[in-house]
């Protein structure tokens, strides 16, 4: 299993670098666990880290959950008492919590984005912004750094194209990019990566939402989903409140160098 890594920890809490490619708990992940199975390759989850390690709180003391593929800070609780206190934090909205992701295109100016979100009619695992019947969500974003390959590196990682196909690949705009600063004021699932795509900058190597013919174009320079929970502040229930930052991973800044 990939290392997990310990930011904090003392008697009350402990906070995670939650490594991508981890599941969170097991009640996210029965359809990924049925497939281990079949593959005799019986994958842990941080869940399952947590409870070897002695954690005896229920879902061995999670807090709240990142998806599979995101990485980065995720909180632990270390009794039933400081469980309820965090997970109350994080429905009021006192929490503070801020994400990196590599998106498409180019944006120049903050923004936030507003829109209910719910599960998609047509892919019960994806979700869309709904008109109606959705729930409450709100993520704000800040660009920090604007990209764009040049045509020598698009020649480089795209090496077996012939011509025609590096043409389309001019004509559709491919390989400008943006390094945004998001902080979602809600927690609801796959928020950043539905709204980013709604606004129609989807983040990188989201094989979910970027759609399959541009997942294909970025795992060739991204291997994973670029999103990483870079910062997390709360109310510790004895010292007021911390703040916890997690590095970029060394696979995304790989990426970034690319660019160089």
């Amino acid at each position: 299993m990939p290392k997990v890594n310990i930011l904090f920890e003392d008697d009350y809490l402990m906070v995670i670098d939650k490594p991508s490619g981890m599941v969170v708990d097991n009640s996210s992940t029965n359809e990924s666990r049925l497939l281990d199975i079949a593959s005799d390759n019986k994958s842990e989850t941080l869940e399952d880290w947590l409870i070897a390690r002695g954690n005896k709180v229920k879902r061995g003391g999670i807090v709240h959950r990142l998806d599979k593929e995101t990485s980065g800070v995720l909180l632990v609780a270390k009794t039933d008492e400081v469980l309820e206190n965090l997970q109350a934090q994080f429905k009021d909205r006192k929490t503070k919590k801020e994400y990196l992701a590599l998106v498409h295109g180019l944006v120049e100016a903050p923004g936030v984005v507003e829109g209910d979100i719910g599960r998609n009619p047509g892919n019960r695992e994806k979700f869309i912004v709904l008109d109606e019947g959705g729930k409450e969500a709100s993520t704000e974003y800040e660009p920090i750094q604007s990209y764009k390959f040049t045509e020598d590196k698009l020649k480089e990682i795209f090496s077996d194209y012939n011509k025609i196909q590096m043409r389309k690949l001019q004509n559709m705009g491919y390989g400008q990019f943006t390094l945004l600063r998001c902080f979602p004021k809600t927690g609801r699932t796959h928020q950043i990566r539905v709204h980013l795509k709604h606004i129609q900058k989807p983040i990188v190597s989201d094989e979910k939402y970027v759609g399959r013919k541009m997942y294909r174009l970025d795992k060739r320079f991204c291997p994973r989903l670029f999103l990483h929970a870079r910062k997390l502040g709360f109310y510790h229930p004895k010292d007021g409140w911390m703040e916890v930052e997690s590095e970029l991973p060394e696979d995304l800044k790989w990426t970034i160098s690319l660019f160089s």
